[in-house]
């Protein structure tokens, strides 16, 4: 893994030094950089060794030194790929970096060099015949890539605190990614937190112009649900066993130590369990828990350890106190980059594995490919209460009796029984809003999400931005590129391009470069995600029980006991532990006075939100974890102007 970091227009030498210096905690095996001061482009890198140790010195150029590179992951298939180049007439300084595959590779095939790769990555070339520079992000999003322009420059960077080395560089948030952020927990899509910043989108690639200063950007692959194939549910187990073998397989190419992430649930044990059956010998695995009597429903020791006593790893545990969390919270916002309001047990895992390890196996993604918590049945069942609206209601909304009819005929269709979900036909999938008082979106984004749009507008202020901002726009936006043929495809499509690249990957990405540990995904092997979906949705998942298949095609790896336990997220106690020990600073950083004079968030959250909670009456554990993670966020970022890891803990704050 590492940090990659570039800036094309008139710049003092500086610049790019501190640029990578920043996030050396992403690359502590090596440095390097490359200047082209004629054209005003300069490539930095700093590397955590992975694939070929002593041969993969970045930035790294062809035989010419008319391409260079600065890449950010691993190409699992680069070996492959390397005699076919070799063929051609290329030679390799290296002897197996996958990195100088992709320069050759580009050399032949150009943006097309894409469909080759199957891997985890982000990449920049500078091509100097083109007068180019030529970036790419995988098609799930597991490796990031930022960039920002102003007048006369452009500059990328793996995290978005290398920008804040920048003299130029201007923090300002954007509102718009913070309402979102309020409702989702993270910030969603393009735009970053501060405004000027973007994200290059999963499974895009851009190309920046040197001489006209214009930045193009492109797609290059998408999920696509129009492939589905008729076999048997035996025959799909088959597939989905050797699939996911296959997968495991290519992601465990390492010339470094390896480890795996081990939870009570089903997608890291089934890894685990692939590994063993296939005779990889001394399979290291590392488990978090809970001690405390009221944390035990969180705590999912006891199944991982059956995992691990049926395969006889090298078995490792920890446990995580309410003062771990006060000690380490402020070093977690720094390294994430940008507001968080999810779970965070997994800067624990990961600080625990790098110990002994350098490249951790987890088991992100599994969710997403069965299920994800069987979101879609808020328009199976939820949906559902609303067929029997009368037809004058339906007129009502719709103007006319026969536009009536038709939205009512296709809502009715959209919220089918599982059982007709599946049916051959195309059904047609209504707008959110198709459907007065937005039933659908209001029973997925209301039981899925955490502030609705409308409370949002009472407890938020939003600047100088112009016209209403909506969350549940953007989702629908994105839901509606989907091209699916049924509800649970299409929920499928929005959490992958959603939550699964923006939260899970970001965090993933975050915390175990955090702590010099390059975490893998083989779930999100691009060519088992495109299997999995060409597998039919009623097949795929039950209704019931979302990961029904996966559970069978890999039932003889696992203990009985994981296959009924109950499903349990990957998150600390918060609930628990903001009425405790997490009490003083959610007083002080949530406090009227405060949100007052900062402006952002109205001073009634604290009466509407905060004081409920902490007095027991209700639960609103997460809208008060969302806000609280923010102000943290905001002081570190905003008010203090971090450059470098805070030397102040929550403990200073209470």
């Amino acid at each position: 893994m590492c940090e990659i970091v570039g800036i094309v227009g008139q710049q003092d030498p500086y610049w790019l030094t501190a640029m990578y210096e920043v996030s050396k905690h992403r690359g502590p095996d090596d440095y390097g950089e490359y200047r082209d001061t004629k054209a005003g482009v300069s490539l930095g890198m700093r590397r955590l060794s992975i694939i070929d140790l002593d041969g993969g010195h970045q930035p790294m150029s062809n035989e010419d030194g008319s391409v260079w590179i600065v890449h950010n992951g691993e190409i699992y298939n680069a070996q492959e790929i390397r005699p076919r180049l070799l063929a051609s007439g290329h030679r390799f300084r290296s002897s197996h970096s996958d990195t100088e595959v992709l320069i050759h590779l580009y050399e032949d095939e150009q943006e097309a060099m894409l469909d080759d790769l199957n891997g985890m990555f982000a990449f920049v070339i500078y091509d100097r015949l083109r007068k180019i520079l030529f970036g790419a992000r995988d098609r799930l999003g597991i490796k990031p890539l930022y960039y920002t322009q102003h007048p006369g420059l452009f500059a990328f960077a793996s995290e978005l605190k290398s920008f804040l080395t920048l003299p130029f560089f201007n923090r300002e948030m954007d509102m718009s990614s913070f309402y979102h952020y309020m409702s989702l927990l993270y910030v969603p899509g393009e735009s970053s937190i501060f405004k000027g910043v973007k994200r290059l989108p999963s499974a895009h690639w851009f190309i920046y112009d040197l001489s006209t200063r214009v930045l193009a950007v492109h797609p290059y692959w998408d999920l696509d649900f129009q492939q589905t194939e008729d076999r048997s549910e035996e025959e799909w187990c088959e597939q989905i066993r050797t699939g996911l073998g296959k997968a495991v397989k290519r992601w465990m190419v390492s010339d470094v130590p390896v480890g795996c992430s081990l939870s009570g649930g089903t997608d890291s044990p089934a890894i685990v369990g692939l590994l063993a059956e296939n005779g990889y010998p001394n399979i290291k695995t590392y488990s978090l828990g809970f001690a405390g009597k009221q944390e035990q429903e969180f705590n999912e020791l006891p199944l991982a350890r059956q995992v691990a006593a049926r395969w006889g790893t090298d078995h490792h545990e920890l446990i995580i106190e309410p003062e771990d969390i006060l000690r380490d919270l402020v070093r977690m916002v720094w390294f994430l980059d940008e507001p968080y309001g999810g779970g965070l047990p997994s800067w624990y895992i990961y600080e625990f594995m790098s110990r002994e390890v350098t490249v951790g196996i987890v088991g992100t993604g599994g969710d997403e490919l069965f299920g994800n918590y069987g979101k879609f049945r808020c328009y199976e069942s939820g949906g559902s209460a609303q067929v029997g609206m009368t037809i004058r209601q339906l007129v009502d909304m719709g103007g006319n009796s026969a536009r009536a009819l038709s939205r009512l005929a296709a809502f009715i269709a959209s919220v089918a029984p599982s059982r007709l979900v599946g049916a051959r036909v195309r059904r047609h999938l209504l707008r959110f809003s198709d459907i007065v008082g937005n039933p659908l979106m209001y029973n997925y984004f209301h039981t899925w999400y955490y502030l609705s749009d409308e409370t949002k507008q009472q407890l938020i202020y939003t600047g100088n931005h112009h016209g209403p901002i909506s969350t549940a726009n953007l989702l629908q936006q994105v839901y509606e590129t989907s091209n699916a043929n049924n509800i649970r495809d299409a929920i499928a499509y929005l959490d992958i391009k959603t939550q699964l690249a923006d939260e899970f990957l970001l965090v993933t990405d975050r915390f175990s470069m955090a702590h010099s540990l390059e975490a893998r995904v083989p779930f999100l092997d691009h060519t088992f995600v495109e299997l999995m979906f060409q597998i039919p949705a009623p097949i795929r998942i039950r209704r019931n029980d979302p990961k029904y298949l996966l559970k069978k095609a890999v039932r003889d790896l696992l203990p009985p006991e994981l296959l009924t336990a109950r499903k349990r997220g990957f998150i600390i106690p918060i609930s628990l532990w903001l009425r405790n020990s997490l009490r003083p600073l959610t007083e002080r950083l949530l406090a009227p006075e405060r949100l007052r004079r900062q402006g952002v968030i109205r001073p009634e959250f604290y009466d509407r939100f905060v004081r409920p909670h902490l007095e027991c009456k209700t639960d609103c554990t997460w809208q008060i974890w969302a806000a609280l993670m923010f102000q943290l966020w905001h002081l570190v970022f905003i008010e203090e102007k971090s450059t470098s890891i805070p030397s102040f803990s929550c403990q200073d704050l209470c």
